[in-house]
């Protein structure tokens, strides 16, 4: 992720990956209409591969359905080599494709037909929470301690005896909110608000996808977690940070 080249969030360059040209027109202008100056497009796998690989996008938008495969399995290869901010705009409405693109690691996933405005709003805190801390250069480095577990929060790294995981941006949003709070209940509610904006109803799913995916960056066993609690019908807590 580089991030000495971005002022601010609106000077990100966000990649557009869909079939439908309409549909990248309407793209770009929205996008441009709010601020954001660099959008380039794919209309296939083939091409977000490439560009993907020469332009090295700040965001990418993902739809699933595409000419030479999904962008399911297209999001999976592209977050091996980046971590940013990666999000999917589908006429698949259903809950599992969703919870699956959420479950593999984006984002976000909204659902066609859509709101400008919802999109620019979601797309804008997704890069506000990724790149504003870097850009603000916090003087300290902030840092979660969990047993062997070390969570660096500016570089968004797990290291783990097993080697470096990274969170993703929805991750990272969550985990700082409960490490701000360590030792207290966070309501599900509270944390929608630090992820998403909003309020928990219409998240629920989407809350346990991204917080079975924690467990599974920092706990030895995400089955029976030691440090990310769940407080049945409240919230969860993060257990007091213990060193090895």
């Amino acid at each position: 992720m580089e991030t000495n080249r971005i002022k601010t969030i609106f000077e990100a360059k966000l990649l557009v990956v869909d079939d439908e040209p309409e549909i990248i027109n309407l793209l770009k202008t929205i996008l441009h209409q709010a601020g954001f100056a660099q959008v380039i497009s794919a209309e296939n796998c083939r091409q977000a591969r490439e560009l993907f690989a020469l332009e090295k996008p700040d965001g990418v938008i993902f739809d699933v359905t595409l000419p030479d495969g999904d962008g399911f399995s297209l999001m999976q290869e592209l977050r091996q080599q980046s971590n940013v901010p990666m999000l999917f705009l589908s006429a698949r409405d259903e809950d599992e494709n969703r919870l699956l693109g959420l479950g593999l690691g984006a984002d976000d996933y909204i659902t066609k037909p859509f709101l400008p405005r919802e999109l620019v709003l979601r797309l804008s805190g997704i890069l506000r929470r990724v790149y504003q801390p870097l850009l603000t250069k916090p003087p300290a480095e902030e840092c979660l301690v969990l047993g062997a577990v070390t969570v660096n929060f500016k570089s968004g790294i797990v290291q783990t005896s097993d080697g470096e995981k990274t969170l993703t941006a929805k991750e990272h949003a969550l985990l700082k909110k409960l490490w701000q709070n360590q030792g207290h209940i966070v309501t599900a509610d509270s944390l929608c608000r630090s992820a998403w904006d909003d309020d928990l109803y219409g998240y629920e799913n989407t809350l346990m996808v991204h917080i079975r995916r924690l467990r599974e960056k920092i706990e030895v066993d995400p089955s029976q977690p030691q440090y990310l609690l769940t407080v049945r019908g409240m919230g969860y807590k993060l257990a007091t940070e213990t060193k090895p």
